[in-house]
């Protein structure tokens, strides 16, 4: 890869990274190519060089924080420990992205309302396989009698919808802390498993 090109993905990830931050802290509608642009110190045509419009910047930011959980829950899955212990890695890893990457993270639940047609079709794909991670730790845990599940993938539905709705209503403020949520979770999860 040439010097050129490098200089250019550094940029891009660095535009990325400003994006979320400033979605998460404005959501996906407050967010502006205008104040992602004086974030970065460029104008906002200079973000065009990088991305065709919002919607393309919105999609690399979700196609990038997705990718950076599933990387996580990878790594947590090919980790030690039983299916007990890596499940609840993973619900922890899910939860923290779910509160700290609200807005991108939360355009996993309606894609097709976020995303153009040539989008979708990867964005789908990346949600699956986000989703298999979780069937292939419950198949785990069935196989090694931790759970005793008959139905691991309406399971695994219930798990990633009830962590998924966390950001209709968490509030950093309200009665629970993160780690607290995140154990209250996972309690509850494990009790739905066994």
């Amino acid at each position: 890869m040439k010097l050129s090109e490098k200089k250019i993905l550094k940029k891009k990830e660095q535009i990325l990274l400003s994006a979320i931050t400033i979605v998460n802290r404005r959501g996906y509608d407050g967010a502006t190519m205008e104040e992602i642009a004086a974030e970065m110190l460029m104008t906002k045509g200079s973000l065009y060089y990088y991305f065709k419009n919002k919607g393309d910047l919105m999609y690399q930011c979700h196609k990038l924080v997705l990718a950076q959980a599933t990387g996580e829950l990878e790594e947590e899955l090919q980790g030690e420990g039983t299916a007990e212990e890596i499940l609840r890695k993973m619900v922890a890893t899910h939860i923290n992205y779910a509160v700290e990457e609200k807005e991108t993270f939360n355009m996993i639940i309606e894609p097709k309302q976020m995303f153009n047609p040539e989008q979708i079709e990867p964005v789908l794909k990346l949600r699956k396989h986000y989703a298999s991670l979780f069937d292939q730790v419950i198949e785990k845990g069935v196989a090694t009698g931790e759970f005793h599940v008959d139905e691991p993938i309406i399971v695994r539905m219930i798990i990633l919808g009830a962590m998924n709705w966390i950001q209709q209503w968490y509030s950093a403020n309200g009665r629970l802390a993160k780690e607290e949520l995140k154990q209250h979770f996972a309690e509850y999860i494990i009790k739905l498993l066994k």
